[in-house]
């Protein structure tokens, strides 16, 4: 029996495990930086396992060092574990027991997944050569985020290549996905507060309305993508709040909105973020009020390595005839959201795939909603996936 054969067998029989501790982590979910349970959960999992676990940075983050005991690479497999704050609309006997945080992207599956996957790794290793750090990894939804507090902590020391794997309710279930070069879009954050005067509506020439300002600075954000940002570009600006509630026959003194920024180039942020402070310039000009504004650069562009990935997607297809579980493997093309495994991919060479887990009951349910839901079978596919890049990787 070769060492894919036997990993394979071992995540076939714990299935179940995995399937339990993430409907234990599904139950008990915590929001980004404030993880402390779902830390404590995962250390004592290892408690006794021949290998290494060590806090990892200023937050919650873990790694699980686990050495051949022969020399060879070093390669990182990152799962994070924080939830969102959203309340749960699913009826499941495991839904969240946490009011207003609920694992609505799949972080409990990746988490439960590399669990059970690096058990398995640990008491196989005697067969591999070099060794592989596990990554556990907390606030991936939030900034500043848990990958760039870990890499401060030293989580890509002679680390040579990081693979992570997300779930993907977009996708059937069994198939296994990837892209190269330019995979997810960069992030940038905006605040901007517009100060004019308040007063009585009956005499707006006295006053110097803020809501007015704010009107016409988010229409115009709207020509910075269709008039500013080459065709081809991958880009969008988007107005997520406009904080101008009041009274109607009062005129307001100020509004408060904040924006969000997707790009696939960074030369394409650059820009945006130029044309973002000539609008608000010119609109307190315009408009006779002042403009306090802030724009921060939150997540860089997820560059999955060609050369690795051809590597990782070359020993997946030439082990899928004995996979059953996984029916396709394809390029899914550049997705939209962004996500901070970027991070690792400034620093090594990385690759990042992902696996459908689409629920087949004639209804939607995407990521970051209420009712997001995921067929636990795709726990499996995840690890054995994850499994066969990581074999590959140390015996080639």
């Amino acid at each position: 029996m070769t060492i894919e054969q036997e990993l394979m067998q071992r995540l076939e029989r714990d299935e179940d495990k995995m399937i339990a501790i993430r409907r234990h982590l599904h139950e008990h979910p915590e929001l980004s930086n404030e993880e402390r349970e779902t830390h404590d959960y995962i250390k004592r999992f290892y408690q006794g396992m021949a290998c290494t676990v060590k806090d990892c940075g200023t937050g919650y983050g873990i790694t699980v060092d686990i050495d051949s005991g022969k020399p060879g690479p070093k390669l990182g497999l990152r799962a994070d574990f924080d939830g969102l704050a959203i309340d749960e609309d699913n009826d499941l006997s495991f839904k969240s027991q946490n009011r207003g945080v609920m694992h609505a992207c799949g972080h409990d599956a990746h988490t439960a997944y590399l669990m059970v996957l690096a058990k398995n790794l640990i008491e196989l290793k005697d067969k591999l050569r070099g060794s592989i750090r596990i990554i556990h990894q907390p606030a991936e939804e939030k900034a500043p985020s848990g990958a760039q507090k870990m890499i401060a902590g030293g989580v890509l020391d002679n680390v040579d290549h990081v693979i992570g794997l997300h779930v993907m309710s977009t996708m059937p279930l069994g198939t296994v996905a990837y892209h190269l070069g330019e995979s997810q879009t960069g992030r940038s954050n905006f605040t901007v507060k517009f100060i004019g005067k308040g007063g009585h509506g009956s005499m707006p020439q006295l006053s110097n309305d803020a809501i007015v300002a704010g009107s016409y600075f988010v229409m115009a954000v709207q020509t910075i993508v269709s008039r500013r940002v080459e065709p081809n570009a991958h880009a969008s600006v988007t107005i997520g709040s406009f904080d101008g509630a009041g009274t109607s026959n009062a005129i307001k003194e100020s509004v408060t909105l904040k924006g969000d920024i997707r790009i696939m180039q960074e030369s394409t942020r650059t820009v945006i973020e130029q044309q973002l402070e000539q609008l608000i310039k010119g609109t307190e000009a315009m408009f006779g009020v002042k403009a306090e504004y802030e724009i921060v650069k939150d997540v860089p562009v997820l560059y999955n390595d060609p050369d690795f990935t051809k590597q990782i997607v070359k020993s997946l297809k030439a082990e899928v005839a004995n996979v059953p579980e996984i029916t396709e493997v394809s390029d899914l093309g550049a997705q939209d959201p962004s996500e901070d495994f970027s991070y690792y991919a400034l620093q090594k060479s990385c690759s990042f795939l992902y696996i459908g887990c689409d629920v087949d009951d004639g209804q939607t349910h995407p990521h970051h909603s209420p009712n997001f839901m995921l067929d636990e079978r795709s726990l499996l596919i995840a690890a054995k996936t994850a499994g066969l890049a990581t074999v590959h990787y140390l015996m080639d």
